[in-house]
């Protein structure tokens, strides 16, 4: 089974820093078209040209605050306008607050809850439709129609006070990633999930620059003894959107160097 996704249209969220841009550029430097979408335009002009000089792969950027509905069906259309259609998805726009849940001025609820839950939501019923949409045009019988991968984190399955928001967020999309699974089998599009841990994500990167401790922490909770880099969440994307994982669907597969094996509640947060 190939793991290629060589000539597919890939749309990356969240692909302005951190590990959705380190999916986005993999997934060029996999010859994959791909949009990148993020808020910050800015550095999506510099990454996507820079993408462009070094690979020649077909890359485009796609600004916009995808909490709004009318975002995701521009960012849909920008796609279909440049590649005509869409083969994978990968949700990696997220955030992580840290929150208060005895005040309600400052428990971010609302605003993960939005963020890292209902904006993959929207855009996964709007790449779907699209998916079914090409398959019925297509008019072949194919494996798979389309792969959505979402980015979560194995903060869904602990419970810190002061992540509280974050936890129950991530949780809901794992959860959502199971139940769009199952609403989407029959139409063969496969969702499945990554929840990563000790990975130098760019909140990771901030997280540490106040905490001097923070690292050798995190390496001590580690079974494999060091961070991850944003390169090896990446290649876990490209498994769950290639064809190498054909019959796999509604998992979330934990990429964390073993930390959730031996995790206790005085645990680093990351």
């Amino acid at each position: 089974m190939s793991f290629s996704i060589s000539g597919k249209t890939a749309v990356v969220t969240g692909a302005a820093n951190g590990v959705g841009l380190a999916i986005a550029r993999h997934f060029a430097d996999q010859k994959a078209n791909v949009v990148f979408a993020d808020r910050d335009e800015k550095r999506l002009v510099r990454e996507v040209g820079e993408q462009a000089r070094k690979t020649d792969s077909n890359v485009r950027y796609f600004t916009g605050d995808l909490r709004r509905k009318l975002t995701v069906t521009n960012l849909l259309s920008a796609t279909i306008d440049a590649f005509d259609r869409v083969d994978i998805l990968v949700n990696a726009c997220r955030q992580v607050l840290l929150s208060d849940p005895l005040n309600p001025d400052e428990d971010a609820m609302s605003e993960l809850i939005e963020q890292n839950l209902m904006t993959g939501f929207r855009l996964t019923q709007a790449v779907a439709n699209r998916m079914i949409r090409q398959a019925e045009e297509d008019g072949r019988e194919r494996a798979t129609v389309g792969s959505i991968v979402n980015v979560s984190s194995i903060a869904a399955r602990r419970a810190h006070p002061k992540l509280l928001a974050y936890s129950v967020s991530c949780a809901a999309l794992d959860q959502m990633t199971r139940s769009m699974a199952v609403a989407l089998a029959s139409h063969r599009i496969r969702v499945n999930a990554i929840a990563f841990g000790s990975m130098m994500s760019a909140s990771l990167q901030e997280a540490l620059k106040e905490d001097r401790l923070g690292r050798s922490d995190i390496i001590t909770h580690t079974p494999l003894g060091r961070i991850a880099s944003a390169a090896e969440a990446a290649e876990a994307a490209q498994f769950l959107a290639s064809e190498g994982s054909g019959f796999i669907t509604g998992h979330t597969i934990t990429v964390d160097g073993g930390r959730t094996l031996i995790d206790s509640v005085d645990a680093p947060m990351h």
